[in-house]
């Protein structure tokens, strides 16, 4: 299995855990109250991943996975702006800024590497 595989296999993962339990995800992020809006936020989440992993198999291309990279650097500016504006909602948008920043960088080292070979 690729690198760009397992990455992938790790955001199906993380997209269907969104998608699955996102009030049970918010909770453990200190949110004993969640709201419809936010569980649909971050089912909406969930879906994007599902569709970048699901993209990413199909063609693992280095422009591919560069463009990846860059939806989730955007991903992750959002997240710690969002935290910024948002006091209540800080632990949980950087949380999922480190997770968005992680993809990216995946992202980048996988478009990178597969440019060389």
């Amino acid at each position: 299995m690729t690198d760009a595989a397992v990455v992938s296999v790790l955001r199906a993962v993380w997209g269907a855990t969104l998608l699955a339990v996102p009030g049970r995800l918010l909770r453990l992020e200190g949110q004993p109250r969640t709201s419809g809006n936010a569980r649909a936020v971050l089912r909406i989440l969930g879906l994007r991943h599902l569709g970048q992993a699901a993209v990413t198999v199909g063609s693992p291309r280095p422009r591919v996975l560069a463009l990846g990279s860059a939806t989730d650097g955007l991903h992750a500016l959002t997240g710690v702006a969002f935290g910024a504006v948002a006091p209540r909602w800080r632990r949980v948008a950087l949380l999922d800024t480190a997770i968005a920043t992680g993809f990216a960088v995946a992202g980048a080292l996988g478009a990178r590497m597969s440019q060389r070979s």
